[in-house]
């Protein structure tokens, strides 16, 4: 490495967030920029440590074992960043990532989880090393459309432009063949466009990278859903090949007294509508959920949980919290939690952040369990009863919740938000096409193969390996799209 000693001498350091007053009446990026002097003097803290564990990623052992599952050349970006070489550090990054200035924004970083330095220190800033290479590209114009010198002249449909779709796209492109993208919604992206809140991932980002795909020859079809709008059997009739990329939609329901009654929503709803209004009209047309002086309960504690409070509290809502059934994470990553397994430690998010700055504490309650909704007397929610619990191994050796004696709460509630993850893609697409699913209800197909159970038909992203990271879904699309270029041309020289 450039700076062998850098690790010793330099101290990890990221770039400030904006003030949560100040952030909390726009829908801005939470974070600030980091010059580019001190981004290379972070970039020196990469070790010459001879396993670089960061760049990779086993799918069998994930999420349990960390590790970059696009396996981004890290050191040796890392490197370039610190002689100031970015011109041939974005380079690097895309021969493994063709979307890095989302993984850099969104991704959870496993990579830092897996960094031999993070044995005995503050891991390396990788996620923040990436970020500024991508964005550094698009102000210097780097970044420009390649479209393929010659086609093959086969066809293939993707369904779903998420980033499991765009990547697979990109890649089948990139191989000479025509590729179209069917899309349900009204704009290409997916959860990426309509999923994460503006504040994590700026819409024009993601639609500047649709555009460029554009630009190089993939055709895009909005407010198209495969199985209604256009028959499966007629994609399979007009496509010598179809990647299903359709994600894991279907969320998972409360079962609880009052799930009925007005108020209750699932969040991916609240954040897709609030999403579309933004764009749409900056919120003129109303056609989203408010939160605007309303009592916000949130039940779910993941990204998704977050993505709510944050949007509540730009909402102006009266109050908010997240309701979560595990136990709250340890500070520091435990005896039982060695490296390089992902650290299972407490958080604290940019929307937990915010409560803090504004409500004067975190959101979160932990071991909490719902039990029922109380109705106001006029089919409207009014409040949300929980108990406290705690988790106890039945003789089986399976861990349930156990109601703690005389814990009960009532919580005043005028929107409850469902955030307890997904379970698999929607029903009738994956029917109507005729394949096999596995237990958990996803796409049968097997990673590394990407083949379901009818020829030319494949699939990937969270249709077909449950809900995951985005990193996870773009990995799926690159290896998916390599499949499909070996079935279509009898070989493959994608990567």
């Amino acid at each position: 490495m450039g700076n062998p000693t850098g690790f010793m001498k330099v101290a990890r350091a990221l770039p400030e967030d904006r003030d949560p007053a100040k952030r909390l009446i726009d829908w801005q990026e939470v974070h600030e920029h980091m010059e580019t002097p001190a981004i290379e003097k972070q970039a020196s803290r990469c070790m010459d440590c001879g396993v670089p564990f960061c760049q990779s990623a086993v799918s069998k052992y994930a999420p349990a074992v960390a590790g970059c599952p696009v396996n981004n050349l890290i050191p040796e970006w890392n490197h370039l960043i610190y002689k100031g070489r970015w011109k041939d550090a974005v380079d690097l990054l895309h021969k493994t990532n063709n979307f890095p200035e989302f993984t850099g924004r969104v991704c959870p970083a496993p990579c830092e989880g897996a960094c031999v330095l993070g044995i005995n220190a503050d891991p390396v800033t990788i996620k923040l090393h990436e970020v500024a290479i991508i964005d550094r590209a698009f102000e210097e114009g780097w970044v420009v459309a390649v479209p393929p010198v010659k086609r093959s002249g086969k066809t293939v449909a993707v369904i779903g432009s998420g980033p499991a779709g765009l990547a697979a796209a990109a890649q089948l492109n990139k191989a000479g063949h025509m590729v179209t993208v069917f899309e349900r919604a009204d704009r290409i992206g997916g959860l990426l466009m309509y999923g994460i809140p503006n504040m994590k991932l700026q819409k024009e980002i993601v639609q500047r990278r649709v555009d460029l795909l554009a630009e190089e020859g993939v055709v895009f079809v909005t407010n198209t859903e495969v199985g209604k709008d256009i028959t499966a059997e007629k994609i399979e009739q007009d496509f010598d090949a179809v990647v299903l990329c359709v994600g894991a939609t279907v969320p998972r329901d409360l079962q609880a007294e009052g799930r009925q009654l007005n108020g209750i929503h699932f969040a991916v709803d609240f954040l897709r509508l609030n999403t579309k209004s933004l764009l749409d009209s900056e919120h003129k047309d109303g056609n989203y959920i408010s939160a605007e002086g309303k009592n916000v309960v949130v039940i779910g504690g993941g990204d998704t949980g977050t993505d709510c409070v944050g949007t509540s509290l730009r909402h102006k809502c009266k109050n908010v919290i997240q309701l979560e059934i595990m136990p709250q994470p340890p500070l520091s990553r435990q005896p039982n939690n060695p490296w390089p397994q992902w650290p299972k430690r407490l958080l604290i998010d940019y929307g937990q952040e915010e409560s803090i700055a504004v409500q004067g504490g975190d959101p979160r309650n932990y071991l909490v369990q719902t039990t029922k909704i109380e109705d106001d007397g006029n089919g409207n929610v009014k409040a949300v009863h929980t108990v406290d619990i705690e988790w106890v191994k039945t003789p089986e050796g399976h861990m349930i919740p156990q109601e703690v004696a005389g814990s009960a709460k009532v919580h005043p509630a005028d929107i409850v938000l469902l955030a307890m993850g997904f379970m698999g893609p929607e029903g009738g697409l994956v029917e109507q096409f005729g394949l096999e699913t596995d237990p958990r209800s996803n796409i049968k197909a097997d990673y590394d193969v990407f083949a379901t159970s009818k020829p030319s038909i494949f699939a990937a992203g969270d249709g077909r390996r449950g809900q995951s990271l985005i990193v996870w879904a773009i990995d799926e699309g690159r290896r998916a799209a390599r499949e499909v270029d070996k079935f279509l041309m009898g070989e493959s020289y994608l990567p």
